[in-house]
């Protein structure tokens, strides 16, 4: 576990070294030419750990680092359950609408039933990766390429797999999700289609070659955040890529250079991400061709995008929502919450929109 926590560390500053980050240019004035309006906020404590904002049935499930765990209801803020674990967390939170599972920074495995921690299970590695809550199974996805399931009522261990691992991992959440009847992992630049009753292989597919002259160049791995239509779905490969497979046989469709950290988003013709360097830009689906990048936001930390209606959304550091139109990246309004930042991606919960931001404040936003 020392060993591990190393290589998450050192692959964390290595990703953060370099010059100074340039100041961005001063946001133009705002002109809000889509309304919209404040509803409600809610405190549930500071997050600095990858979150995952999981919305089922109208509820919207978080936690903070300190180990609180908070079901909402969408449309009033109100408190569902909310309970503090006497840990702190490093991973969650998955859900299914009845159980709610998260992971702490002891590498245990915590599922909850309305509330109430039902059963605990010990997981081999740091894990940032929130759990896949599906099919009456917990799976999880640990830093060192282990996939494991789990019985969601009893926590008796299923099945185990693992991937070789490499010198360096990435220090934060990575792609684990269900397409139809196939378990979707990401491992390191390579992309898995698994069975998820046994954990058998069905298909691998390389998302990306890492390449470089160093262990830090060469880091590649598929981060959390991707956009699925149909059996199609589209990922960021970390500092190197963006690209579109077929989850039902792993056929690689396409693969377009793109130095990233954040997910994608997307919708049935277009899918768009968030650059290292502040950059938007806009693929076209079918064939990854460019439709267009935005500088405007350059050298400002962005978030992982949302696609909702005909807008496009993401939080920056400063702790600004920006809302673009999706065509062409006009701006359509932009909403202050607080100063500590928005590094998790904005939600959608029916016409509700949330966004957490770093101190652990939910704000809740509709349009007008």
């Amino acid at each position: 576990m020392r060993s591990l926590f190393a290589m998450l560390l050192v692959s964390l500053l290595a990703a953060c070294a370099g010059v100074d980050r340039p100041k961005p240019a001063p946001l133009p004035e705002n002109v809000p030419l889509l309304g919209v309006r404040a509803v409600w906020s809610v405190a549930i404590g500071s997050v600095d750990f990858p979150l995952d904002v999981r919305v089922v049935d109208g509820r919207a499930y978080l936690a903070s680092t300190d180990g609180t765990v908070a079901v909402l209801d969408a449309q009033t803020g109100a408190d569902v359950w909310r309970t503090k674990l006497d840990t702190p967390l490093s991973a969650g939170v998955g859900s299914d609408g009845r159980y709610a599972a998260v992971v702490s920074r002891t590498s245990e495995l915590l599922v909850l039933d309305a509330g109430k921690l039902v059963w605990k299970q010990k997981l081999k590695a740091l894990t940032l990766t929130a759990p896949l809550v599906a099919g009456g199974r917990v799976f999880t996805l640990s830093a060192d390429r282990t996939v494991v399931a789990f019985d969601a009522a009893s926590g008796q261990r299923l099945w185990q797999q693992q991937k070789a691992g490499d010198a360096l991992v990435l220090g934060q959440s990575g792609l684990l999700t269900a397409v139809g009847d196939t378990l979707v992992v990401g491992y390191g630049g390579r992309v898995a289609g698994l069975n998820p009753l046994t954990g058998a292989t069905r298909w691998e597919t390389a998302v990306v070659s890492a390449r470089g002259t160093n262990e830090v160049e060469r880091l590649v791995d598929v981060v959390s955040g991707y956009s699925r239509e149909g059996n199609q779905i589209c990922v960021r490969a970390f500092q190197y890529a963006v690209a579109c497979l077929d989850a039902s046989t792993g056929k690689s469709l396409w693969s377009k250079p793109a130095n990233g950290s954040t997910g994608v988003a997307g919708d049935a013709s277009m899918v768009y991400g968030t650059e290292a360097d502040g950059k938007l830009s806009a693929w076209n689906r079918k064939d990854g061709e460019k439709a267009w990048t935005l500088d405007r936001y350059r050298f400002r930390v962005l978030s992982a995008p949302l696609v909702a209606g005909r807008s496009l959304l993401f939080g920056d550091d400063a702790g600004n929502l920006h809302v673009l139109s999706k065509t062409d990246g006009a701006p359509l309004n932009r909403i202050k919450t607080d100063d500590s930042g928005l590094s998790v991606a904005p939600v959608l919960a029916g016409k509700t929109l949330l966004v957490v931001s770093r101190r652990g404040t939910v704000y809740a936003f509709r349009p007008e």
